[in-house]
């Protein structure tokens, strides 16, 4: 346990917390239990709820804390609040476009801050990044002090992204979570000189760029994964997989990428690794999820299966994927055939998987439940309780649940928090 004091108080950073995109190990997976007793759940009532903004970014939880980036008259803001009281810490905030400098398409859907914010407890340095490629770092210590900006868009020209064949032609700006690697900060900046950027996270000087010069994709975040020992960090671009290297002598240098291109440029679901292997997903032309071994050598498909994602993330639990997108779904991990199919969720959903093997659901415009896994013998979907209709409208935002709390976010910026038993 680390603790981090300063002007916006003492932040004690747990095994347990949430300080980055799909929790402390970017797999959705959580080693808290859900707080099922076998016959109650949560009370159907938040205990606070508070506006951060609109924005699809999800927040973070770190100890009593939760970070937010969301958009506001005409500015990105960022904030902190006391999560058992949803009390403002600090706030600081920006002037950025509602939409990225080259968006187009789908404007009625999504508006504001894609990306999710990254907290490093080692510095204690939070990172934000704009749909118009705004990439900050703010000192959590000092109530949000700027360290350093830059954008990258003016840094690193990523062109708007293509029409894909009769598909209309959508950007959505810059949507994927930074990501912190020892002293770098990962960012798939999608420019012609490099897909992904390393940059000092202390400083935010440039360290190196990838090889591969793939423009950005929609997804949420890079995916970190071993291959053969050496550490390597996974994206999907516009253009399919990217897999790099990220030991030092071998810094960016590609060891596997994988075509798929999706319609609308909607390569939004991040990969999804497990071991040494990635599960890649999209609708549209592909309505598919894609299982895919790499190695130094390369990526092997190993299944292909017509269970796609949109929007949600897979999640990979014992053997099985977890799918919260037009309907929840459970799939097998090795042949990626169809265990069960649960109810409809919508375009907008995300999963959690918990210690004692339930899953926790945020979906559609509101709906929030708790179901088994398929951990046992359980071959049909097994649903435990459900709180409708929380929402307005989509919550693309992913859900959190850390230190015994849920926390969930919709597409206009409300924000609730439930208490786990």
């Amino acid at each position: 346990m680390a603790v981090v004091v300063g002007l916006c108080g003492t932040v004690l950073a747990s095994a347990e917390d949430w300080p980055r995109w799909r929790g402390s190990q970017r797999h959705g997976v959580i080693q808290e239990s859900s707080g099922w007793n076998g016959s109650r759940w949560i009370d159907s009532k938040s205990t606070w709820d508070a506006n951060v903004g609109e924005g699809a970014s999800s927040p973070l939880l770190v100890g009593n804390h939760v970070f937010a980036l969301g958009h506001r008259d005409g500015k990105n803001v960022v904030s902190c609040l006391e999560a058992s009281t949803s009390k403002v810490a600090w706030t600081t905030s920006y002037k950025t476009p509602r939409y990225g400098r080259n968006a187009t398409g789908d404007e009625g859907l999504y508006s504001g801050p894609s990306s999710t914010p990254e907290f490093d407890p080692a510095t204690q340095l939070l990172y934000t990044l704009s749909s118009d490629g705004d990439l900050h770092c703010w000192d959590v210590r000092q109530r949000g002090a700027k360290v350093w900006h830059r954008n990258l868009y003016d840094d690193y020209h990523m062109p708007r992204r293509a029409k894909v064949g009769r598909s209309g032609q959508r950007d959505y700006g810059y949507t994927s979570a930074p990501l912190v690697h020892d002293n770098w900060l990962l960012v798939e900046v999608g420019g012609p000189t490099g897909t992904i950027v390393a940059f000092e996270k202390r400083t935010g000087r440039e360290v190196w760029r990838s090889q591969a010069t793939q423009v950005a994709g929609h997804a949420g975040g890079l995916a970190p994964i071993t291959v053969e020992k050496v550490p390597c960090v996974a994206a999907l671009t516009f253009d399919g997989l990217l897999v790099v290297r990220l030991d030092a002598a071998h810094a960016g240098e590609t060891v596997a990428t994988y075509p798929w291109i999706t319609e609308f440029a909607n390569n939004i679901a991040s990969p999804a690794v497990q071991d040494d292997c990635v599960l890649i997903t999209s609708e549209y032309n592909h309505q598919a999820m894609c299982k895919l071994r790499i190695t130094l050598r390369g990526a092997e498909k190993l299944w292909e299966q017509p269970f796609g994602s949109k929007a949600c993330t897979p999640v990979v639990h014992r053997g099985r994927i977890y799918i919260a997108w037009d309907r929840l779904r459970c799939l097998d991990w090795e042949s990626g055939e169809l265990v069960w199919r649960g109810p409809p969720v919508g375009d907008a959903g995300s999963v959690v998987v918990t210690s004692d093997e339930k899953l926790i659901v945020w979906s559609g415009r509101g709906d929030l439940l708790l179901a088994e896994t398929s951990a046992s013998p359980n071959t049909a979907y097994r649903e435990l309780a459900r709180i409708g209709r929380l929402a307005s409208d989509d919550v693309w935002p992913h859900v959190v649940v850390s230190n015994r709390q849920i926390l969930c976010r919709d597409r206009h910026g409300q924000l609730l928090r439930f208490a786990m038993p």
